[in-house]
C-alpha cells in the first residue's frame, strides 16, 4: 500500500470503527487513536457553542458530534476554523430531527459570530474619534459586526427555547470593547440599517451618510433624522463600534 492510502485507512477507520483495521495496527491502539481525535474535536465544538450544547442531553451531544467527524471533511486543525466548518455542516449537510430546536441553526450561527469578534484582529488603520463625527471618514470596525435573526437569539438558554420566531426581525450588533469583552447590543430597524451602511464602504463622510438616510427615510423629518443618526453615531463611536479611517478618502455613494 502506498502512504496515502494507509494514511486514509487510518482516517477511515478513526472515523468509522466498522471499517477495516488499518495494516499493522489493532484494534486497541486504534481505540486509543479515535478517543483522541473525537474528544479533541468534541472539545474544540463545546468551547465554541456552549449554549446549543446545553439544549441536548449528553447522548445526544455526541451523536451531532459524531455525526459531523465522520461525514464532515475537515480539513483543518485550527480552532476557529473548526468551529465555522461545524456551522456549515449543519447549514449544508445535517439531517436535522426532532431533538434539535427550531432555532438551532441561527444560534449556532450567533455562538460562531461572537467567536469571530473575540478574535478579530483590530485594524490599525481604525482609530478613536475623538472629535465631532461630522469632520470624521467613518467606518465600521473590524472588531464589530451587524446581525440580523428571526429568533432573539441572546436570551436562549436552557430555560428558554422559544419554538416560533419573533413577530419583528431582531437586530443586533457584536462588538469587543477595549477590555476585549465581546458585548451585545441591541439595534432598531433604523440603526441596523445605518450601521449596514456603513460596512459597505472602507469609510464614508457624515454628508454622505445623510444624504443615504434623507433618501431611504423620506417620510421623516429630516433635522430629526439627522440629529437621531448623529447622536447614535457619537454613541456608537464612544463604544468603538464606529472609528474613523482618516488615511483613506471618504467614499462616495
Amino acid at each position: 500500500m502506498s502512504f496515502l492510502q494507509i494514511q486514509q485507512s487510518f482516517i477511515d477507520h478513526i472515523k468509522q470503527p466498522s471499517s477495516s483495521l488499518p495494516e499493522g495496527t489493532d484494534a486497541r491502539r486504534m481505540k486509543v487513536y479515535r478517543e483522541l481525535f473525537f474528544n479533541n474535536m468534541e472539545g474544540f465544538i463545546s468551547s465554541a457553542f456552549p449554549v446549543l450544547k446545553t439544549l441536548y442531553t449528553k447522548d445526544n451531544w455526541l451523536a451531532l458530534v459524531q455525526t459531523f467527524f465522520v461525514e464532515h471533511d475537515c480539513e483543518t486543525p485550527i480552532f476557529i476554523e473548526i468551529a465555522q466548518e461545524f456551522l456549515v455542516f449543519l447549514q449544508t449537510e445535517y439531517k436535522f430531527n426532532e431533538s434539535d430546536p427550531a432555532f438551532m441553526l441561527e444560534l449556532a450561527h450567533y455562538e460562531y459570530m461572537e467567536l469571530v469578534v473575540a478574535v478579530a484582529k483590530d485594524n490599525p488603520l481604525h482609530k478613536q474619534i475623538d472629535t465631532p463625527i461630522i469632520n470624521q471618514a467613518l467606518c465600521l470596525s473590524d472588531t464589530a459586526k451587524v446581525l440580523q435573526y428571526s429568533f432573539d437569539v441572546q436570551r436562549i438558554s436552557d430555560e428558554y427555547r422559544p419554538e416560533s420566531p419573533s413577530d419583528s426581525p431582531q437586530f443586533f450588533c457584536l462588538y469587543r470593547d477595549d477590555e476585549d469583552e465581546v458585548i451585545f447590543l441591541q439595534l432598531t430597524p433604523l440603526s441596523a440599517q445605518l450601521l449596514g451602511f456603513l460596512s459597505q464602504y472602507e469609510a464614508v463622510n457624515f454628508d454622505d451618510l445623510k444624504e443615504w438616510l434623507v433618501s431611504v427615510y423620506s417620510n421623516m423629518d429630516q433635522n430629526v433624522l439627522v440629529q437621531g443618526a448623529l447622536q447614535l453615531l457619537e454613541d456608537l463611536a464612544t463604544k468603538g463600534v464606529v472609528k474613523d479611517l482618516s488615511l483613506i478618502k471618504h467614499a462616495g455613494i
